[in-house]
């Protein structure tokens, strides 16, 4: 009887140290699947993986050494759960690397009702994404927009000279930087379960 009774103490031990662990462990992925996406929002900014564009100052006085300039075109979407209007000022631009090039994009609200959205962007091919820096940006930024009001906004970029010293990628002359707007609550974007196909304007 004692030892039956021993046994029953282990087993309600060893069941409750089970349900501890199993609670842990929920919670660990609860919260590691909360950061993860900011964390790697971080990573991508900082090394430019995925063709994620860098974020820096202005570039500093060109040495002089001529170097091939990059054509860099823009591609603009808008998810087909925002009601927008969204292209840049031009489609494409020859950037001289180490020098700033500024672009303006515009966007308008064709919906009956006030909208907020985000952009979201990358670099493409992937690889130039890390020699691709922002100087000034409105991607990420919440913007509101009343029915039938627009806004201007401005990119301000360089392409780091180094991509020229590139042995994979240094001989490349075009690149993409691609923006699609979504709607968004509380500053960031609304994902969209079946991941619908965005409108594109050119």
């Amino acid at each position: 009887m004692t030892n039956l009774g021993e046994r029953q103490k282990q087993a309600g031990r060893g069941t409750r140290w089970t349900v501890l662990a199993c609670a842990g462990v929920v919670l660990g992925m609860g919260g590691l699947a909360a950061v993860s996406a900011p964390l790697y929002s971080m990573f991508c900014k900082a090394t430019g993986f995925n063709g994620t564009p860098l974020v820096g100052a202005a570039p500093t006085a060109p040495t002089g050494e001529a170097l091939a300039p990059v054509s860099v075109r823009f591609d603009t979407n808008v998810s087909k759960n925002l009601s927008w209007h969204f292209r840049p000022e031009q489609s494409r631009v020859e950037a001289v690397p180490g020098q700033t090039a500024t672009v303006f994009f515009k966007v308008t609200n064709t919906g009956s009702a006030p909208a907020a959205g985000i952009a979201v962007f990358n670099v493409q091919p992937d690889l130039m994404g890390s020699y691709f820096v922002k100087v000034q940006c409105f991607c990420f930024d919440e913007h509101t927009l009343q029915p039938g009001e627009s806004a201007e906004f401005p990119l301000v970029f360089y392409v780091d000279p180094a991509l020229r010293k590139d042995p994979d990628i240094g001989d490349l002359s075009e690149m993409t930087l691609s923006y699609t707007y979504y709607p968004s609550k509380n500053g960031a974007p609304v994902a969209e379960a079946a991941k619908p196909a965005a409108t594109r304007n050119f």
